[in-house]
């Protein structure tokens, strides 16, 4: 393991430390208070299963023995962005699957000392260990933002594990090397937050400001939702998970090569920085008022080599696809599963 993962390592575990991450023998007492932080309330009673490194608090919604679907959300919002796509979806027969992230919500580290990664490769096996751990050998997987990239990984390396697709924003898989080129003025401009995090100044920032600064993102990402305190304040709860600022910092260090990843993951990096093609059924998707940093559709159309679609949701509809636009993204899922029957 690398000097600068270890570096980080050592500061997030006393961060985790200062939060009740004490030792393994502690993680029934952790995982009940992140648990009592999380915004459950609009959900039916939350599960929490050992898968991996993390032991995952997952919402299960739907006929038991239904066609699995697995819904992947992003930063910095929670599984209440699918409070409305998976009753939706359970009615159509599906069972569905919403984990939150790790360092979102009742989702904690099984081991004190394990890194607090957030490498695109770390995020993508958190997937492949909850359907391992679920007994689910293929279900449909579907995102947006950071859970879009997830499921564009399991797509592309895992193929047998995901039976369709759809991907808000596309094909995000990127690489450290890809990083290292600049941007025209105006796409740097949009990320201004990932060069903030690259400094303890942001981290710090974040650290003390999380609420306040995922609302700002909420904001300018979806400039057209009018969300109100309730909504928000209901997903927020979820960041303040005692891994959320080491796992957002990490994620946002390593793609700009600030922070070295897990010797374990380097073989699927390799094959990820040569930018995969997707095979499985897919239908992308962009929200026509989308003001994150995202690509643009013709850039990332031919990634996709097996059925594919592309959907534009008009009607002022941001980053946050699936809670902006439930039924379009639940309809979507539906096709996209059709396309692979």
């Amino acid at each position: 393991m690398s000097a600068v993962l270890l570096t980080d390592r050592r500061n997030l575990l006393g961060l985790a430390a200062i939060a009740g991450v004490a030792s393994q023998v502690a993680l029934p007492r952790l995982a009940r208070a992140a648990a009592a932080a999380s915004p459950a309330a609009a959900w039916p009673d939350l599960q929490q299963i050992n898968a991996g490194d993390l032991s995952v608090q997952y919402a299960d919604v739907g006929p038991k023995g239904g066609k699995p679907v697995i819904l992947l959300h992003g930063w910095p919002y929670d599984i209440h962005a699918f409070v409305e796509v998976a009753p939706l979806l359970a009615r159509a027969g599906y069972r569905v699957i919403v984990p939150f992230l790790r360092g979102y919500g009742g989702t904690v580290f099984r081991s004190a000392g394990a890194p607090r990664n957030g490498q695109q490769a770390a995020l993508a096996m958190d997937v492949i260990a909850l359907m391992d751990a679920l007994k689910i050998p293929r279900a449909v997987i579907a995102g947006f933002d950071w859970g879009a990239r997830t499921a564009n990984i399991v797509a592309a390396l895992w193929p047998e594990r995901c039976q369709a697709m759809v991907s808000a924003s596309g094909y995000l898989i990127g690489s450290q090397k890809a990083n290292e080129a600049p941007l025209p003025p105006a796409a740097e401009l949009a990320w201004w937050y990932q060069f903030y995090f690259a400094t303890e100044r942001g981290r710090l920032g974040y650290e003390r400001n999380r609420h306040d600064f995922a609302r700002l993102i909420w904001r300018t990402a979806s400039p057209k939702w009018n969300f109100d305190d309730a909504t928000f304040d209901r997903s927020a709860k979820s960041l303040d998970n005692p891994d959320h600022v080491a796992i957002t910092i990490h994620n946002y260090r390593w793609r700009l090569d600030l922070a070295q990843g897990e010797e374990r993951f380097d073989d699927l990096e390799r094959r990820l920085a040569q930018g995969p093609t997707i095979a499985v059924p897919t239908i992308t998707m962009e929200g026509d008022a989308n003001g994150a940093p995202h690509p643009d559709p013709a850039a990332y159309a031919a990634k996709f080599t097996g059925r594919y679609a592309h959907r534009l949701v008009s009607g002022g509809i941001g980053h946050n696809l699936p809670q902006e636009a439930p039924k379009d993204f639940a309809d979507a899922i539906l096709q996209a599963a059709a396309l692979s029957a």
